[in-house]
């Protein structure tokens, strides 16, 4: 790997936000093409923090800093992939169900997601039925994704994934849980198409899915 491309990586496997910017900013006064520095300097490290989460090496907190250190880097980085025409990996409509205000886990998903080189429409918390059918007619996404963390909250997944089906729109895309107290059985229970225990595992879901 190129050595300008190995810094980013790194800076983006340890969380060093600080310095990120000023490595990928040299990576483009060098001419070195956008597309290489998402793939090999972004996306795979993004990939490595996964796979080391997984293998309990890592936790969320070094997961939340490496995300937040990926997407200072995609700030950069986004004007120059437009202008390359670097596609993205597919468009994601994601938000915390009705009722529920909570975000943490939302947020973390969607940052992995965006380090995966998803394009992300975050609906935010509380989000009414409603809103998910409003958000797949405006923005044709090839996934939904929805969570809850309050027991409480998880029956509002059924009820929106039953106003995608009474709009007409369920068939377009797929639909994907998750927080802490959704399991594997309710997703299938109320007609998910995936579910994932976390955010690494959500973007190897949503890429199954997707791919």
């Amino acid at each position: 790997m190129d050595e300008r491309l190995q810094q980013i990586y790194n800076c983006v496997l340890n969380g060093e936000m600080d310095e990120v910017t000023a490595h990928i900013q040299a990576a483009l006064d060098a001419q070195l093409d956008p597309g290489s520095i998402l793939n090999q300097g972004m996306i795979a490290a993004m990939q490595e923090v996964g796979r080391l989460f997984e293998e309990g090496e890592y936790f969320v907190p070094e997961m939340l800093i490496a995300a937040r250190t990926m997407q200072d880097g995609l700030a950069l980085l986004k004007p120059h992939l437009v202008q390359a025409n670097v596609q993205s990996a597919g468009k994601v409509v994601i938000g915390t169900v009705k009722g529920d205000l909570h975000d943490i886990g939302k947020n973390l998903v969607t940052m992995m997601l965006e380090g995966a080189a998803f394009e992300i429409v975050d609906l935010g918390v509380d989000v009414a039925p409603e809103k998910f059918v409003e958000a797949v007619k405006a923005h044709q996404p090839r996934i939904v994704g929805l969570s809850a963390l309050l027991t409480t909250t998880m029956p509002s997944m059924r009820t929106t994934i039953e106003a995608l089906k009474a709009a007409g729109v369920r068939d377009q895309v797929k639909v994907i849980v998750g927080g802490a107290p959704v399991t594997e059985a309710f997703a299938h229970d109320i007609g998910a198409d995936g579910f994932a225990p976390d955010a690494s595992r959500a973007v190897k879901l949503t890429k199954s899915l997707v791919g």
